[in-house]
This record gives C-alpha cells, sequence and structure tokens, in this order.
C-alpha cells in the first residue's frame, strides 16, 4: 500500500467513484461541524483514496454554505496528503472552450463572508498562499490526462465567486480584461487557502462547462448541449481520477513546493498564550506544530 493518500473533492455531478475497490461510505464529524456528507473511502491500483461529494450527494448544499473547514479537516482525519478538486466552471477565454479541463495554478478570492481559516485570535497563523496549488500535482495530472485523450490547460487562474448567482455582464468582462482571469466558479476558495493550512497538497481540476457571461453567445446557450458537456465532463473527471494512482507512483517525497510544511513557521502565537480550546480543535490539522 502506498503512504500517498489522495482525496478527492467532487463538485458538481461528481458524486461517487465507481472505479474504487472496496469501497465504504464513512461517517465523521470534526470540531468544526460535519462535513458535506459521507466520505466514500477505498483503494486504487495500491493507493488508498477518499472521495468528498462537496455539495453532499443530491447536491444539497450551496457554495455559501459547503462546510469547507469540516472538509479539510474530515479529509485529514483520514490520512489525505493529496487533495484533487474536481470541479464545473465557466471560462473566460476562447481557447479554454466547453469541455476542455484547466488544471490552475493561481487564484483570485471574491468570496465574502466565508471562513476562510481554521486560526484565529488565540492560535494566530499566516502560511504562504503565493502558489496556492500544487505543481507536483499539477504535472501528474497533466499527463494523465493527455494520456486519456482530455484536452487540458496546463495553468490557468480561476477566480472564486461568492454566488449562488452568475456574473453580471459588467463584472465578467471586469474579471477577463482587467483581472486577467481564465476561469470562474464558486467553490475553490477558502477550499484551497483551509487545504495549505493543514498542509495537504491541492490541485484545482476545473471543467469547463460553458463560457461566462463575457461571450457573445452566452445567451444562445442550449441546455441540451449545456448536460451533453457537463456529462462529458464528468466521465473525463472520473477517469482522470481513476488514473493518478499511476501518475503519482512510486514512494510518497516531501513536496518540493513546500504545501506539506505549510505550518512549520506560521504560528506566531506564543506558546503560553494560545487558546487550549481552539488548539484542541487545530490538532488534526496542526496537530504536527502544535504538538
Amino acid at each position: 500500500m502506498s503512504d500517498r493518500v489522495i482525496g478527492v473533492i467532487g463538485g458538481s455531478g461528481l458524486y461517487a467513484i465507481d472505479a474504487l475497490e472496496g469501497a465504504t461510505w464513512t461517517t465523521l464529524t470534526t470540531p468544526w461541524g460535519d462535513p458535506s456528507d459521507a466520505i466514500l473511502v477505498g483503494e486504487l491500483e495500491g493507493t488508498k483514496m477518499a472521495f468528498l461529494p462537496r455539495h453532499g450527494r443530491g447536491h444539497v448544499h450551496a457554495p455559501s454554505d459547503v462546510p469547507y473547514r469540516a472538509n479539510i479537516d474530515a479529509l485529514k482525519q483520514l490520512g489525505v496528503t493529496d487533495i484533487l478538486s474536481v470541479s464545473a466552471c465557466g471560462s473566460f477565454r476562447d481557447e479554454m472552450a466547453p469541455g476542455d479541463f484547466v488544471l490552475c495554478d493561481q487564484m483570485i478570492d471574491r468570496t465574502r463572508g466565508r471562513t476562510s481559516s481554521f486560526f484565529s485570535s488565540g492560535c494566530v497563523a499566516h502560511v504562504s498562499l503565493a502558489h496556492p496549488t500544487c505543481d507536483r500535482l499539477r504535472s501528474a495530472a497533466l499527463g494523465a490526462a493527455q494520456g486519456l485523450g482530455i484536452t487540458v490547460h496546463n495553468g490557468g487562474t480561476y477566480l472564486a465567486m461568492e454566488g449562488p448567482q452568475f456574473s453580471t455582464l459588467a463584472e465578467s468582462r471586469m474579471y477577463r480584461e482587467v483581472w486577467a482571469a481564465d476561469v470562474i466558479g464558486m467553490t475553490n476558495m477558502p477550499e484551497a487557502k483551509l487545504a495549505r493550512e493543514a498542509e495537504i497538497c491541492y490541485l484545482t481540476v476545473a471543467m469547463v462547462t460553458d463560457y461566462d457571461s463575457w461571450h457573445p453567445d452566452h445567451g444562445e446557450v442550449d441546455i441540451n448541449q449545456l448536460l451533453a458537456t457537463l456529462g462529458a465532463n464528468v466521465a473525463h473527471g472520473a477517469a482522470l481520477v481513476a488514473a493518478m494512482p499511476a501518475a503519482l507512483n512510486g514512494p510518497r517525497e516531501a513536496c518540493p513546493q513546500g504545501c506539506d510544511s505549510a505550518l512549520q513557521f506560521a504560528i506566531m502565537t506564543a506558546p503560553e498564550k494560545r487558546d487550549p480550546a481552539l488548539v484542541a480543535k487545530l490538532q488534526t490539522v496542526a496537530g504536527r506544530v502544535l504538538g
């Protein structure tokens, strides 16, 4: 059995992974509440995998209401070392067409009111987020996607909006032309921030379903075509997930980017000043450095 544990957070349309062997739905709770749903835990090619449907089976959680902290804590409880976030998105680029995958390397956080950290007064920490996704995971996913014949773009900026409404035309133009974002979604922030605080490598696999409202043909989108694209994306997403154990084959070494040591020098509060109740809540995600 590999020492790597791959976590998969499935977005719209992806609610299970059929390829997992010996899979069981495992119910967990965390100091931050319950995760979105039970977690499907199984094995694939000698690698333990844990799948969590972000919105819950049946799509019950709105983007603003997803229990992001509980989700990351629960995956950490299961020993997850690497997270693949498979998420539907809109595109700001002609070349990033519906049906394409974008392996994002940058993010812009436009969410509001979501708790974006495990840490707070009583135990303050500041992690680096200059590079919010993991290059090693991205390289592995790129090779796997190309091997499957998926049209994939290596790198891109994901803009996380609050939702649940989609962008106005003015917003869409600003995100595309002024902010230089490439794709837009509602869920990968604060998820990526929390994964970094939990010292878990994280990658956004953005599955393009349509062009955002900047596109002249946006209002002409046919619902049947949209559903067909979503269905094809989900099938490709599941295939990519199934290919990741082989793509990441070999013993897991320390992340060259430092994702798995992000907290090493991040805790600012002196030990004698730390809130014991908060420290207790942080044991799963930060026990390595808190003791």
